[in-house]
């Protein structure tokens, strides 16, 4: 069986979880590739399967015409579904949605992709996000839903022996814009260091896709908070060398800090728990999903920084916990993540429909 993944830009966490789908589904038989519409940073990633980057309707055609896709998945574009049978495409066609930012635009866009689910999707997809699960089960009881949470491969990218910090690191990671709220970051790091003097702040991020006005306001706030002495900004580090960076952070003493407002799966998460980097992450849907307080990370609520400044003192102070946690979590991650589980639900996906 023949699958082709489609999304805007190769970049971020949709880079990640379509390397390791067609990767990993390799091995059990499922010839899979990619179609992005534009270039992203995600083409410095290492592939050994196809990676086609256009938007142009006769390249798309020939594409579709010489690979014999038997299903096309398509993240968040419901539009892409009647392009590609006007482009002479057969085949099934499944939805898949890894998040849409805030919950009221994932309403809205899904109202919107009805008339086109309801015409041409075979399936819907999502990583187990309940706000999603819930507008599926609203908007389209009648169309199969599948609700698989993504994979990761914890033996390929995992913790790294590094040169050990002398201070401790709290990082974020994700684009210039509100959903990923970049500004209750800053704060909470800026709050923290008077508890935390040495503490430093790490950034990563793709430039190329952040928002202007979320950039002018971010070194406004940065100046505002006199953070330049402790802010460290990465942009388009390859995905292979984060797993030293989330291991380092991990043996500084700091944690990941999560503070979106709204995430479906976020892989960034599962990464820097494979590299035993512990997570504070807000009490969102996807993301609670994975991290359970105390137990395999931290939540906090979204907007109470002070909150968000006593558990993440409690990550760096409590060192008991912290290895807890940073055990806990690997284990889980190895238990509910793997590739063998995803790629099974997804072979059957496939062939149910």
């Amino acid at each position: 069986m023949k699958v082709l993944f489609v999304f805007y830009v190769p970049s971020g966490g949709m880079d990640s979880i379509n390397r390791l789908r067609c990767q990993q589904l390799r091995n059990y038989g499922i010839e899979a590739s990619c179609l992005y519409y534009y270039w992203g940073a995600g083409m410095q990633n290492k592939a050994d399967f196809p990676i086609f980057i256009t938007n142009d309707d006769l390249e798309i055609k020939r594409i579709l015409d010489t690979g014999g896709y038997d299903v096309i998945v398509v993240t968040t574009d419901h539009m892409s579904f009647p392009r590609f049978r006007n482009l002479g495409y057969t085949g099934k066609m499944v939805l898949e949605i890894q998040g849409y930012g805030p919950k009221e635009v994932a309403r809205k866009k899904l109202i919107e992709a009805v008339p086109y689910v309801n015409a041409f999707a075979s399936a819907l997809l999502n990583p187990c996000t309940p706000h999603i699960a819930a507008l599926f089960q609203e908007l389209f009881p009648h169309i199969p839903q599948y609700h698989i949470p993504n994979c990761f491969d914890a033996e390929a990218f995992t913790y790294r022996k590094t040169i050990p910090l002398t201070y401790p690191v709290i990082a974020w990671l994700g684009r210039m814009e509100d959903n990923k709220n970049w500004k209750e970051f800053l704060y909470i790091g800026h709050q923290l260091s008077y508890y935390v003097p040495d503490l430093q702040m790490w950034m990563f991020e793709d430039s190329n896709l952040s928002d202007p006005d979320q950039r002018e306001q971010f070194v406004q706030t940065i100046k505002a908070l006199d953070l330049e002495p402790r802010l460290s900004l990465f942009s388009n580090i390859p995905n292979e060398e984060m797993q030293y960076y989330y291991s380092a952070i991990g043996d500084s003493g700091g944690f990941m800090c999560s503070t979106s407002k709204v995430e479906g799966g976020p892989v960034s998460v599962l990464e820097a728990m494979s590299c035993r980097c512990p997570v504070l992450a807000t009490n969102s849907d996807g993301v609670a999903l994975t991290i359970k307080h105390n137990v395999t990370g931290k939540n906090y609520t979204l907007g109470n920084v002070s909150q968000a400044v006593l558990e993440g003192l409690s990550l760096i102070k409590d060192h008991q916990l912290r290895e807890t946690i940073r055990n806990a979590a690997q284990t889980r991650l190895r238990a509910e993540f793997n590739p063998h589980v995803y790629c099974v639900s997804i072979i059957e996906m496939l062939y149910n429909i």
